[in-house]
């Protein structure tokens, strides 16, 4: 039943990020096409994010396709962790182009361009209806578990901003004749953009790292299990981390000689399952605890087992 869920939700999400993806693009053309006509910096940095964002939906269905992949002997996971890497470069992108529109809106200070304001009003309006629509495309779904999806939306939001800065941006030009108002907004619309994308690329390195989810408190976790069944005496080695939406996990449970070995590991599963939505861990029940050697990661316990054989 979970995977039947599971199964719709990734094709929800697809048609989303698909018709997202068509109404960026088309908007990013006519955006360049119109700061470049009109000379504005502004709509050329809505435009940069607008690319971004093409970039970003498309990476995130590149990545929703790639996750329905069966797991096979190369992949035993699948590539499920092409969706985090899809959103480390896309944060990685966004502040590539935001650098650059900094440094352009520096030199426009200095050497004021000739702007057109009402060309200007006329594609930030309709850039900013095409953010709403893609928004609204967008958060329909069940973006706050996907990272992909969420990092698509930000971009949106930057973007939505981004539009907003125009469409003030070409009023203020329009009445007042201020063209430095553009280089300015340009900025302020970089800053924004510049925390989601920090943020983004924050949590994506931590997930590539093979961090530790975020809802997981690993020291609560091995208390609470020693607390809430009787058999388990010590819980070590434990490993957490996430692949896709999914957290992975592996621990070593000491426990008392149970009576009923597979009842003591259903309700340590059980346990898992219910109290932190791991549906996924392996464990490794002991009767003693094991040598330290034996079973930690790294240098060490090669050499040790190498002195063993």
């Amino acid at each position: 039943m979970a995977h039947q869920h599971n199964h719709t939700e990734g094709n929800s999400n697809r048609k989303r990020l698909l018709a997202a993806f068509t109404v960026t693009a088309l908007f990013m053309v006519a955006e360049v096409a119109g700061g470049i006509l009109s000379g504005s910096l502004a709509l050329l940095a809505d435009a940069g994010h607008m690319l971004t964002d093409a970039a970003a939906l498309l990476m995130a269905l590149l990545a929703v396709q790639f996750s329905r992949r069966k797991p096979n002997g190369r992949h035993t996971f699948g590539l499920l962790r092409l969706t985090t890497l899809a959103a480390f470069v896309n944060a990685l992108a966004l502040l590539v182009i935001t650098a650059l529109i900094v440094w352009e809106a520096i030199r426009r200070f200095w050497q004021p361009q000739p702007v057109a304001g009402g060309l200007m009003l006329g594609i930030a309006i309709a850039g900013l209806l095409a953010n709403v629509l893609s928004f609204w495309l967008l958060h329909r779904g069940s973006e706050e578990k996907n990272l992909n999806v969420r990092a698509a939306a930000l971009h949106v939001m930057g973007d939505l901003l981004g539009s907003v800065g125009a469409i003030v941006a070409a009023l203020i030009i329009l009445f007042t004749g201020w063209t430095p108002i553009d280089p300015i907004l340009s900025m302020l619309v970089s800053i924004l953009v510049l925390r989601s994308a920090w943020a983004l690329m924050r949590e994506s390195f931590h997930e590539l790292l093979e961090g530790t989810p975020g809802s997981v408190n690993v020291e609560k976790l091995t208390r609470d299990l020693t607390l809430s069944i009787a058999e388990v005496r010590n819980v070590h080695h434990v490993h957490v981390w996430q692949v896709g939406e999914k957290p992975v996990m592996t621990l070593h449970v000491q426990v008392v000689p149970p009576y009923d070995h597979d009842g003591l590991l259903h309700r340590i599963h059980d346990h898992l399952h219910q109290r932190y939505q791991i549906a996924h861990a392996t464990v490794q029940m002991e009767y003693q605890r094991c040598d330290d050697g034996d079973c930690e990661l790294g240098i060490a316990s090669s050499q040790h087992h190498h002195h063993h054989h």
